[in-house]
């Protein structure tokens, strides 16, 4: 049992904590001679780093990347390139602000994991949460753009679809507008309102839950297992595995109930490329194997437990008390959710990728 790594054959080991000096990761069984470069992983950093709009927490972290092993100069071509030996990176963290934790040292947030921490471990590090942060993420993030080399021929993609109790017009899906607006939003309306919707919430001092969509396209058939290693429940457990996420469906997920056998059926044809299915709200996947659809993967994330709005708690000597929670915090914490949930996507599929080639040869 291994509590701080994922993934089998793509292995990924995560360290560090929010306040600490650094954080990291080690990326073990990336096959050798994948160009990689600091650049490659830095691009994915830069979507997920804090302080880029007001919408977001106000920590500047740079998220500047150091590949500490694991690739060297090819000796012909001179391009960088993985050795097939782990892969070490580090992200040091350089705007960390333990005195705004002082005055809760001694208090557990509500919906935070302090008491669970406290309960497990007799102690926890209230700057910033440790290990519960979504500082962690980052690192992940890192591991995430390794494997999207490993996926050559996969697309990744991720997307806010809706923020607190408002949905995006699935009519206005536009892909290239995720880019475009600082919530990650396929839907140009939405983003809009989003801004004015935040504005409230944050100027309030309180916080708000999010849905987050990641599609993979490209996704080849029979990546997975029928019953212990399913793709699908991998995916879940990754994406549950994210700081802050309370629920997972893959396709169609918990709206299958309302359909019958019918509608939900994923009916089938012939096309010049072989079989063809009509619809998708397998999400991709059947019986724990890829179909050869695109993987698409729903996770919700909790609004930020970190919040200036008073609340009723109790402290570590089991008195009860009030807590307002100062520092910066994300007032949508879904909102930079969403390279995290790509990268998780991304190990995932390169994990079952690298075991697929080694069960079946190809």
């Amino acid at each position: 049992m291994s509590f701080n790594t994922f993934g089998h054959m793509f292995r990924v080991t995560t360290f560090g904590e929010s306040h600490g000096l650094a954080i990291g990761c080690v990326v073990d069984g990336c096959p050798p001679l994948i160009p990689l470069t600091e650049a490659d992983i830095q691009r994915d950093l830069d979507r997920r780093r804090p302080g880029q709009s007001r919408y977001t927490t106000q920590r500047q972290e740079p998220d500047l990347v150091k590949i500490l092993s694991g690739v060297m100069a090819h000796p012909e071509s001179g391009v960088q390139v993985t050795t097939g030996t782990p892969i070490a990176l580090l992200i040091e963290n350089t705007d960390q602000r333990s005195k705004d934790y002082s005055e809760i040292k001694d208090k557990f947030r509500p919906g935070h994991a302090d008491f669970t921490y406290e309960a497990k471990y007799g102690l926890r590090d209230y700057r910033g949460g440790g290990r519960s942060s979504a500082r962690e993420t980052a690192t992940r993030v890192a591991a995430g753009a390794i494997a999207r080399k490993i996926l050559a021929e996969v697309t990744v993609r991720g997307a806010l679809v809706q923020m607190g109790p408002h949905r995006i017009d699935r009519d206005r899906w536009d892909w290239e507008e995720v880019a475009n607006n600082p919530f990650f939003c396929p839907d140009k309306d939405k983003a809009a309102f989003y801004e004015t919707y935040l504005d409230g919430i944050r100027k309030n001092g309180s916080s708000i839950g999010a849905v987050i969509e990641v599609v993979a396209k490209g996704v080849p058939a029979g990546l997975g297992a029928p019953i212990y290693a399913k793709l699908d429940a991998e995916l879940a457990a990754a994406m549950m595995s994210i700081n802050a996420v309370k629920g997972v469906e893959i396709g169609t997920g918990f709206g299958a109930a309302e359909l019958s056998g019918e509608q939900n059926a994923d009916e089938m044809r012939m096309d010049n490329h072989g079989p063809k299915f009509l619809s998708n709200h397998a999400g991709g996947i059947l019986g724990g194997i890829s179909t050869g659809q695109p993987v698409v993967v729903r996770f919700a994330v909790k609004p930020t437990s970190s919040i200036l709005a008073p609340r009723q708690t109790v402290d570590r000597k089991g008195h009860e008390t009030d807590i307002v929670t100062k520092g910066r915090h994300d007032p949508c914490v879904g909102i930079r959710a969403v390279p995290v949930g790509e990268a998780m996507m991304a190990c995932v599929l390169a994990d079952h990728l690298l075991r697929h080639r080694g069960q079946v040869g190809r």
